[in-house]
């Protein structure tokens, strides 16, 4: 079958997987999909070809994984079966931390490891995780190149005052910025958006909405300036992640209710955002049919939020040509779209109700200022086509996209 490359996104109890063959078009192609979730908890596997057939396994007993390793021998077991004869000549690894010193794809070479340990402290419930899924990696693919493409490395063209905080420079210097996240995402979206409309990326902010959510600022395609900082908490509720926060209530929790450094933690990424506010669920389509009055109130936030980053992000871009909506809320939500842009033509901004009902890729009002788009990112796309590089895969075909 030639060729292929495998992405991986490890998670704190899941990894992600897709595999990509190198047959020679322009770009790697992408030929299956899936994910192990409820690692060491109740594990199930699924996964989708690009023929459309899916499978779906439930793992119980002495066949469940309990680490990360097990479960990519289910991922690597099913492929070769799937797929007998493809070969793998290299793994591309979403990592969500490149610190201040990666801002592009690098080899994963035992002393880049090394330093990415060291990155843990910037991102305890991601880092380690990530970490754990190239371990498996080398073990399962012993000898084959493997890539690190950081969640944050995009965000490293963001000006100074956008990369720091109002603390003593020695802070800075340690490591204690503005990172940013969701930088494959946005990378992906940008790269699309300038062969789609090539005026569009010299003004414009992308809003990337799901379980996670963030925004970002692009100016010339380059980003300038996003809702998410330190660590993915920052900007936007999120499915069960806080958002914007005032320091001061971290205190009063530590100093008035008593709360561990765990206990803030757990509360700020597993039980606020619309979870939390809600009482319901994270999943915004459970909110949206629900009629609880705190599941209301949880939407309600959600969109003030983004409105609130929208006029600031477009300060900072002095104006906007362009938005795009992707992730899961962003691509699937017209409610969310629609109450987003309501009353925003002041800033050139009118929304086509009738193509956001029907899901139009463009769904701003014809010859109004600024365009409104609503696109599928594909992180692992944008793995796939670091990973051929950085690996030096490159076939004739690549080498000339």
């Amino acid at each position: 079958m030639g060729d292929h490359i495998v992405t991986l996104n490890a998670g704190s109890s899941s990894i992600k997987f897709a595999l990509f063959a190198l047959d020679g078009g322009p770009w790697p192609r992408q030929v299956a999909i899936g994910q192990v979730e409820g690692i060491g908890v109740a594990p199930e596997f699924e996964a989708k070809v690009a023929t459309g057939d899916k499978v779906k396994r439930r793992f119980e007993g002495a066949a469940a994984p309990k680490t990360h390793d097990a479960a990519l021998e289910i991922i690597i077991g099913w492929l070769a079966e799937t797929f007998p004869g493809a070969k793998i000549v290299a793994v591309g690894h979403r990592v969500v931390h490149g610190g201040p010193l990666y801002s592009a794809p690098i080899l994963l070479e035992p002393a880049v490891l090394k330093v990415l340990e060291t990155f843990g402290p910037l991102a305890p419930l991601h880092q380690p995780h990530n970490l754990a899924g190239i371990a498996a990696a080398g073990k399962a693919f012993p000898g084959i190149p493997q890539v690190g493409c950081f969640d944050t490395a995009f965000h490293r063209t963001q000006p100074f005052v956008q990369d720091t905080f109002g603390l003593p420079p020695q802070y800075y210097e340690e490591g204690v910025r503005r990172y940013g996240f969701h930088g494959l995402s946005y990378e992906y979206i940008a790269g699309r958006l300038a062969e789609r409309d090539p005026a569009a990326v010299r003004r414009c902010v992308v809003l990337h909405l799901g379980n996670g959510a963030s925004m970002c600022a692009l100016r010339d395609g380059q980003s300038v300036a996003s809702t998410m900082g330190f660590s993915p908490l920052d900007g936007l509720a999120m499915g069960t992640r806080c958002g914007q926060i005032d320091p001061g209530v971290l205190l009063y929790m530590m100093q008035q209710k008593g709360m561990t450094a765990a206990e803030i933690s757990d509360l700020l990424y597993k039980k606020s955002g619309l979870k939390g506010m809600s009482g319901v669920s994270s999943d915004m389509r459970d909110l949206e049919a629900s009629d609880a009055p705190a599941a209301k109130q949880a939407i309600d936030y959600f969109v003030a939020r983004i409105r609130r980053e929208l006029g600031a992000l477009m300060a900072v871009t002095g104006g906007v040509d362009a938005l795009v909506f992707t992730g899961g809320i962003g691509s699937n939500s017209k409610t969310i779209r629609a109450r987003t842009l309501e009353g925003m033509e002041w800033a050139g901004i009118v929304l086509d109700r009738a193509a956001n009902e029907a899901r139009a890729e463009v769904i701003s009002a014809p010859g109004t200022p600024v365009t409104v788009y609503v696109m599928q990112t594909d992180e692992e796309a944008m793995i796939a086509r670091h990973t051929v590089r950085v690996a030096k895969l490159v076939t004739p075909a690549l080498a000339d996209a």
